[in-house]
């Protein structure tokens, strides 16, 4: 099993997908985390039911993250 931080620290300058509980996917790149899993995306995207939206940079909170994959 992959722990969390370490797979933020392995991720840290690259792109990911990431699932939050709401449904909604968000892709971009990984600038920064806390020990609380909050993570500062660069040039992100959002996907809601196939719609994208670019949202630029942005602050996730770590709680509302379902799932972290590298791209």
């Amino acid at each position: 099993m992959v722990m969390p931080q370490n797979l933020l620290e392995k991720s840290l300058e690259r792109v990911v997908n990431i699932h939050l509980k709401d449904g909604r996917e968000i892709t971009g790149k990984l600038t920064g985390y806390d020990e609380y899993m909050n993570m500062v995306l660069e040039s992100a995207e959002e996907d809601r039911n196939g719609e994208k939206r670019r949202l630029g940079t942005l602050i996730l909170r770590g709680n509302n993250v379902v799932s972290i994959t590298p791209i």
